[in-house]
C-alpha cells in the first residue's frame, strides 16, 4: 500500500510541475498580449485552495491533478462588457492568439533546457558506456562490439552514458539501414558499422540494449549478503548480513549471480552452504521457498546482496561551466525532441509498435523510480517528459494547442475565421482522437502490469 501511495504522489508531483510550467507559458504571454486571465488552475474540478492577485486573476489548486488550464476572458464563453472587450482573447489579432497558444509548449522546451543546464553545471557522475557481455549472433555481435570496448559515438553523435546509448538505439528501432559506432578498445579509436535489418523492440517491455544484444560492463559482485529479511528462510537458516557464501552443496560459488541461480532452481530443496563469517567457516542448511515468476516456479530465501562499489575507471564525471552548459543543454533538449518525433513517425508508419505508447500508470511508475533513484534521474525524467508534453501539444489536432495554432493561421491567411460549425466539427474529431489515444495508452499500461 505504501508503494502505491508513493507512486501516486510521484505522479502528482511530476504532473504538477510540468502542468504549472506549461500553463504559466500561456499565462505569461496572454498577460503581455493584453488578455485578461480569469483563472490559472493546476488540476481540474473544484478548487481545493485558491487566491487572487492584484489583477483579479484567481490562482487555484484543484482536486483532480491530471492537468490544468488558463481561463481567459473570451466572447465565445459568454457576453463580455463593452469596456472589457479589448481585453478578451477573441479580440486579439491572429498573431497574438498564435503566440499565446504556442507559449505553453515553448515553456516546456525552455524548462527542459533549464533542467539540462542545471544538471550540466552542478555536474554528475555516470557509468561509462563500456561493453560487457555481447550476445552471440546479435546485432551487437555482427557490429563487432567486444567486452571492454568503450562506446564514444553512435552515428557521429557523442555519447557519455548508457542513457545516451539507449536513446540512440530507440531512435533507430525498426530501421533497415546501417548503424555506426565509434569505440575505444584501449589502443585507439575504431569505427564499426552493420545493418540493423529492421530490428524491433519488444512490445511489452522495450529493452533497446538487450534487444541489440549488449549488456553494460559491471564490477564483480561477490556472493556476500547485505541484508537478511526478518522471518525469511535465510534468517531461519541462521544466515546473517556480511556472510560470504563459499560453496553450495560442495560446489564453489563464483559470484552473487551464480548463488542466485543455485537458489532459484532449488525451490523447497534443502541446500548445504559453506559460509565464511568473521574469518571463520560454518556450515548451514537452507530450504528456499517457492514463488511463481513468469509462469515458472523459482526458489528464494529472502536475502539481498551487499553493496558493491564501482571502480573509478568505470565512472565518468560530467560537468560544464555556466556558458558551456548552454549549448549542451540545447543539444540534449534537441535530442529528446528528435527522439520523440521519430518515435511518433515510426508508430504512424508501422516501424514501431503502438503498444510502446504509455499512459499515466507507466508515467507514475517511472516517476516513482526516478524519484527513488535520486535528484539527477528525476530531473532527467522531468526534462524528457516536458519535451514530450510540448511536442504532444503542438500536434495539429483540434483541442490541442497545435490545433488552435492551425485555426488561427488559417484565419490570418483568409482574413476571417473558420465558421463556428467547422470549428465545432474539428473540436469533436480532435476530442475523439485524444480520448482514443488516452484509452489506448491506458490499455497498454494495464497490459504492462
Amino acid at each position: 500500500m505504501l508503494e502505491i501511495l508513493q507512486t501516486i504522489l510521484a505522479l502528482i508531483v511530476t504532473l504538477g510541475i510540468l502542468v504549472t510550467v506549461h500553463e504559466f507559458g500561456h499565462f505569461w504571454v496572454a498577460r503581455r498580449c493584453g488578455v485578461r486571465v480569469i483563472r490559472f488552475s493546476v488540476g481540474f474540478g473544484n478548487p481545493l485552495y485558491s487566491w487572487y492577485d492584484r489583477h483579479g486573476t484567481e490562482f487555484a489548486i484543484a482536486a483532480i491533478p491530471l492537468g490544468g488550464y488558463v481561463k481567459m476572458l473570451d466572447e465565445r464563453e459568454g457576453p463580455v462588457p463593452e469596456d472589457q472587450r479589448h481585453e478578451a482573447f477573441t479580440s486579439k489579432p491572429p498573431g497574438k492568439r498564435i503566440a499565446i497558444a504556442a507559449a505553453g509548449p515553448a515553456a516546456n522546451f525552455i524548462f527542459a533546457i533549464a533542467a539540462y543546464w542545471l544538471l550540466s553545471v552542478v555536474g554528475f557522475t555516470t557509468l561509462a558506456p563500456i561493453a560487457g557481455e555481447v550476445e552471440e549472433n546479435s546485432i551487437a555481435d555482427r557490429l563487432g562490439l567486444e567486452s571492454g570496448m568503450e562506446i564514444l559515438e553512435i552515428d557521429g553523435r557523442q555519447v557519455t552514458s548508457w542513457r545516451d546509448i539507449n536513446m540512440g538505439l530507440l531512435e533507430r528501432a525498426g530501421e533497415e539501414s546501417s548503424v555506426t559506432f565509434t569505440v575505444s578498445d584501449g589502443q585507439g579509436k575504431r569505427t564499426l558499422s552493420t545493418s540493423l535489418g529492421g530490428w524491433q523492440l519488444p512490445d511489452d517491455n522495450p529493452d533497446p540494449l538487450g534487444q541489440f544484444g549488449l549488456q553494460p560492463k559491471r564490477p564483480d559482485v561477490p556472493p556476500v549478503l547485505g541484508e537478511v529479511v526478518q522471518g525469511s528462510r535465510a534468517e531461519q537458516a541462521g544466515l546473517q548480513a556480511g556472510d560470504r557464501i563459499l560453496r553450495v552443496d560442495g560446489k564453489p560459488v563464483g559470484d552473487w549471480f551464480e548463488l542466485v541461480e543455485y537458489i532459484q532452481r532449488s525451490p523447497e530443496q534443502t541446500l548445504e552452504l559453506l559460509v565464511e563469517r568473521d574469518g571463520n567457516r560454518v556450515t548451514l542448511s537452507v530450504t528456499p521457498g517457492v514463488r511463481e515468476v513468469g509462469g515458472t516456479e523459482q526458489g528464494y530465501v529472502g536475502a539481498g546482496v551487499a553493496e558493491v562499489s564501482w571502480p573509478e575507471e568505470m565512472m565518468r564525471d560530467v560537468r560544464y561551466g555556466p556558458l558551456a552548459a548552454i549549448p549542451h543543454a540545447v543539444s540534449e533538449t534537441w535530442s529528446d525532441t528528435r527522439l520523440t518525433l521519430v518515435a511518433i513517425q515510426k508508430m504512424v508508419t508501422g516501424l514501431l509498435s503502438p503498444t510502446n505508447l504509455s499512459g499515466p500508470i507507466t508515467i507514475a511508475r517511472v516517476a516513482e523510480q526516478s524519484v527513488s533513484s535520486g535528484f539527477q534521474d528525476f530531473i532527467h525524467f522531468l526534462a524528457y517528459l516536458s519535451v514530450s508534453l510540448g511536442i504532444l501539444n503542438l500536434l495539429p489536432i483540434p483541442v490541442l494547442d497545435g490545433g488552435h495554432i492551425v485555426y488561427y493561421t488559417i484565419e490570418a491567411i483568409r482574413r476571417r475565421p473558420l465558421s463556428e460549425q467547422t470549428q465545432a466539427i474539428g473540436l469533436r474529431i480532435g476530442l475523439a482522437m485524444i480520448l482514443t489515444l488516452m484509452v489506448f495508452a491506458l490499455y497498454n499500461d494495464l497490459m504492462r502490469l
